[in-house]
């Protein structure tokens, strides 16, 4: 089965999971990923598509975690590693991103509706969460930027970050390409 079936296959998956809650919000709250070996979840409502990891076109004097131009269904869409971005590795390597297939990576497009152009390089998908498989832990004590908003514990005690992808869309070092 190639790459292409299996994310279509995964999607509508997600997509009949989706269906199958109705209007009940608690049953399907997050989409969760990987970065690194940082748990990650982002609200399925800030979420867009996922799409395999295509050709990049590279942009100059550009911050090292802002990977590039990527066209996603017609549309030019800023691709951020946000592994590096939030400081969790260093930023791919050119000759990895030269070749996308050595990257065990997909993209997160943000919803359109958040207008903005923008996706995200994610390790590896993790599926959807509920609040009832969750349990919200005590903020901890140092600040965290605004898009960082709680960390979760599953029953296996993995630790989730929430990252509010509305947020992110606004912060300014986000927006702060330029090298």
């Amino acid at each position: 089965m190639s790459n292409r079936e299996a994310l279509r296959e995964l999607q509508a998956r997600l997509a009949q999971r989706l269906h199958g809650t109705g209007q009940d919000t608690h049953a399907a709250s997050w989409l969760a990923f990987d970065c690194v070996d940082q748990g990650v979840i982002v609200p399925l409502h800030t979420a867009g598509e996922i799409f395999t990891l295509g050709p990049l076109t590279p942009l100059p004097h550009t911050k090292p975690w802002f990977l590039g131009v990527a066209n996603l269904r017609g549309q030019l869409h800023g691709v951020v590693d946000l592994a590096a971005f939030l400081g969790l590795r260093a930023p791919w390597a050119d000759d990895d991103l030269r070749d996308p297939q050595r990257l065990p990576a997909r993209l997160l497009a943000f919803n359109p509706a958040l207008g903005t152009h923008c996706a995200v390089l994610i390790d590896r998908l993790a599926g959807l969460r509920s609040a009832t498989q969750l349990q919200r832990l005590e903020p901890p004590a140092t600040p965290r930027p605004a898009f960082a908003s709680a960390e979760w514990r599953d029953a296996e005690g993995r630790i989730w970050q929430e990252i509010d992808l509305a947020q992110l869309a606004r912060h300014e070092q986000f927006l702060s390409i330029t090298a």
